[in-house]
Order: C-alpha cells, then sequence, then structure tokens
C-alpha cells in the first residue's frame, strides 16, 4: 500500500490552496451574513468566520429509515492533500455561459492569475461581530430549511448540494434563504460536457450512493432552472492522492478494487477516467471541480 501523503489542513494555520481559491471566488464581505449548508462537519464555515459578520452552520445529513439512529453513515469527501493541476493540465478549450462568461480552462486560468492576495489584500480579515440565532452548527434537513425568506446574504455548499435530497428541491431551498441582492456559491465536482459517465464506475465502488458526477452544462442548468442566475463560473482540475480519499470507501474490499484498476490503468491498462498517476511513490488521481457563483431572479 502507498504511504499516506503529508496531510494539509483545511482549517486552522495555513488555508490549502484549494480552499483559498474557493474563498477568492466567493469574495467574503465584513457585512456579510452567511448561512453554510453541508453534509456532516467541513471547512467553508470556519474559513469564512473571520471575513464576515456572521456564519450559520447547517449539518443537512439526510436521515434514512432503517438506518441505525435514524442516521445514514457519512461517506467523507476526504479531501487531504490536494494539487491544482497547472494551467497546461486544464482542458484547451473554453467555452461560453449564456451570459458570455469565459468557463473551462479560460476562467480557471483568470482565477489562478489573480493570485490569492489580489482581492483581499487591502481587506484585513475580520472576526464574527454579534451571535446569530445559531450558535455552533445546527442539524436541519436542506429541502426545508428553518429560516425566513431573504434572511442570507450569502449561501454556500461545499461538494454537498448531491447528497442533501433532490438536487433541485435543494437549490430552490437555497435560493429562497439567499438575499435578492446576495449570492449562492455551488462548489462541487463536474465532468465536462463530452466527457462520459464512466468516470463514475470509481466513484460508486468507493461510495455505493454516489449519485452520479453531473456535467458542467446539467449543474449550470439546474442552477439556473432554480431561479438563479449564472454570473461567474470557475471549472478547473486538482490531483489527490488516492488514500486520504479511499478512507471514506465502503469497506476495504472496495477500496483494493479501486487501487488495483487504477494501478492496472497506471501500468497501462483501462482507462478509468480517473487519469492516475505515481507521484513521489504515491498513487495520486484527478478530479473536475466547478465553483459556480449565482445570483436569485427577482
Amino acid at each position: 500500500m502507498p504511504h499516506p501523503a503529508t496531510a494539509i489542513h483545511e482549517t486552522g494555520g495555513a488555508i490549502a490552496p484549494h480552499m483559498r481559491r474557493l474563498l477568492e471566488f466567493v469574495e467574503p464581505s465584513g457585512d456579510d451574513v452567511c448561512l453554510d449548508v453541508a453534509r456532516g462537519g467541513g471547512p467553508m464555515a470556519a474559513a469564512l468566520g473571520p471575513q464576515v459578520r456572521h456564519v450559520t452552520a447547517v449539518d443537512a445529513t439526510p436521515a434514512r429509515a432503517g438506518s441505525r439512529g435514524g442516521r445514514m453513515s457519512t461517506v467523507t469527501f476526504g479531501t487531504g492533500p490536494v494539487r491544482i493541476a497547472r494551467d497546461c493540465d486544464l482542458p484547451p478549450a473554453s467555452t461560453t455561459s449564456p451570459d458570455g462568461l469565459a468557463t473551462g480552462a479560460a476562467a480557471a486560468a483568470a482565477v489562478v492569475a489573480a493570485g490569492p492576495g489580489a482581492r483581499t489584500a487591502a481587506r484585513e480579515p475580520r472576526r464574527p461581530r454579534g451571535d446569530g440565532p445559531d450558535g455552533g452548527t445546527i442539524r436541519a434537513d436542506a429541502t426545508a430549511l428553518p429560516y425566513r425568506d431573504n434572511a442570507f446574504s450569502l449561501v454556500t455548499a461545499r461538494f454537498s448540494l448531491y447528497n442533501l435530497g433532490e438536487p433541485e428541491h435543494v437549490l430552490r431551498e437555497l435560493l429562497r434563504v439567499c438575499r435578492p441582492d446576495g449570492r449562492l456559491i455551488i462548489a462541487d465536482l463536474v465532468r465536462g460536457n463530452l466527457a462520459g459517465p464512466d468516470r463514475d464506475r470509481i466513484e460508486r465502488l468507493r461510495d455505493p450512493d454516489h449519485p452520479g458526477t453531473p456535467s458542467i452544462a446539467r449543474l449550470t442548468e439546474m442552477i439556473t432552472s432554480a431561479g438563479a442566475s449564472i454570473r461567474r463560473l470557475d471549472v478547473f482540475t486538482v490531483e489527490r492522492p488516492v488514500e486520504p480519499w479511499l478512507a471514506g470507501a465502503a469497506d476495504e474490499a472496495a477500496a483494493d478494487r479501486i487501487r488495483e484498476a487504477l494501478t492496472d490503468e497506471v501500468d497501462g491498462g483501462p482507462r478509468t477516467g480517473a487519469k492516475p498517476r505515481m507521484i513521489g511513490g504515491e498513487l495520486w488521481f484527478t478530479q473536475s471541480w466547478a465553483h459556480v457563483a449565482a445570483e436569485p431572479i427577482s
């Protein structure tokens, strides 16, 4: 088994590059009142906390009938070390959204070129001011959030949209609690519009409940159909070591099958769609991530 890679902290101390990239994309304001909706715990609320007025964190892990304690087992995202691929590793073509926004490699390159301090260098991080109605993290249904309409100026969902219920229902609820002049940020896995679904075979070996990876077009279509206008889009490729990701596998037998499939591909065997390779004696693979910024249509 490959030796585990050194972890990169997502909260506390230095912020991992992929989280810094997301925060730059979010553009948090010291006046923002935020809602972060996640499956289980996650780093987003803690990362936003020093830069906004208040953050409410919702654990929207869905319950499943017949499971022990009424709660389904959570297969964690298991980020571990993440390396953002170089521009030359990104898809060479870029597309344009209906709003005329660059996507794909062009959008990703623009965010990278801006640098981690491009938008925040002139703003000192702020500590949260005052206590909101919800201290810490609360449990709630993502399709029936216990908040009034237009309650938050910033609503975020990171790697959880497809695990919290019907995505269309979740999106409508996230937009309901977002102010008309606010913004909704969705960060999730995607596949290229022309890529096939073969990549999901590996994902489902790890998590049998994996709902499938949406194409970029499908994700943006769902957001606009729910009643939002897409303002910015950042799509990029990351490389991750296999072992931290496999820590969330359903069982060790499934993890072994994934290792075998990826190792076979490195040795010239059948393609899995994960583009594995060895880095420093460890097995790494790739994923495509998307950050989408949307605004409710009034």
